[in-house]
C-alpha cells in the first residue's frame, strides 16, 4: 500500500476547500465589489493566499470563516494599492438612480442591492455575512471581534434601515430573494 505524500494530502485538502467554499466566496466578493471580474479575482487571490497558509488552518470546521477573513483582507489590500482619481464635486452630474431600474424583478434586486450598499459598513458586513455567507450570529461575532449581542443589534438595525430606505416594505422577503 503506497503512502501518500504530504503534498498530495495538502492538495486534496485544498481541492476540498475550493469545491465546498468557492460559491459562497464568490457571492460574498460580488456583493462587496459589485463587479463579476473583480469578484473572481478576489476569490482567486483568496485561494492563492489560502494555499500558501494552508498549514495554518487547524480546524477544518473554521475554514469558511478563515477564507472569508482572507477575502475581506484581500479587498482591503486592493484599495490600499489604488490611488483614487479625484474629481471636483461641482463638475459631477448626478442622475436619479431610479431611471436605470427595469420593470422586471431585476430592478427590485438592484434597488435592494443599492440600499444595502448604502448601509454603514458596521451594519452591511454582518448582514451580508448572514444572508450571503450563511454565518450564525456567533460566527459573525467571532469574525468581526464583537459580542453576539452587538451582532444581533447590528442585524436588527440593518434590516430596519433597509426597510426605511425601501419605503417600509417587508425586508425579509427581499433580502432572501437575493440569494
Amino acid at each position: 500500500m503506497p503512502v501518500s505524500s504530504p503534498v498530495s494530502s495538502k492538495q486534496r485538502q485544498f481541492d476540498a476547500l475550493v469545491r465546498s467554499h468557492s460559491g459562497d466566496l464568490f457571492r460574498y466578493a460580488y456583493w462587496l465589489c459589485g463587479e463579476e471580474a473583480l469578484a473572481q479575482d478576489l476569490v482567486q487571490e483568496t485561494f492563492l493566499r489560502a494555499w500558501r497558509s494552508l498549514d495554518a488552518l487547524r480546524d477544518s470546521a473554521a475554514a469558511k470563516a478563515w477564507l472569508i477573513t482572507i477575502l475581506r483582507r484581500e479587498r482591503a489590500r486592493l484599495y490600499e494599492r489604488k490611488t483614487p482619481t479625484l474629481v471636483d464635486v461641482d463638475d459631477v452630474d448626478v442622475a436619479d438612480g431610479r431611471e436605470s431600474l427595469t420593470p422586471d424583478g431585476e430592478g427590485e434586486s438592484a434597488l435592494v442591492r443599492s440600499a444595502m450598499l448604502k448601509l454603514e459598513a458596521k451594519y452591511r458586513e454582518p448582514l451580508l455575512m448572514q444572508v450571503l455567507g450563511g454565518f450564525s450570529c456567533e460566527e459573525i461575532a467571532r469574525e468581526l471581534n464583537v459580542s453576539n449581542a452587538a451582532v444581533m443589534t447590528q442585524l436588527f438595525r440593518a434590516r430596519q434601515k433597509l426597510k426605511a430606505m425601501l419605503g417600509g416594505e417587508p425586508i425579509e422577503a427581499q433580502v432572501y430573494e437575493l440569494r
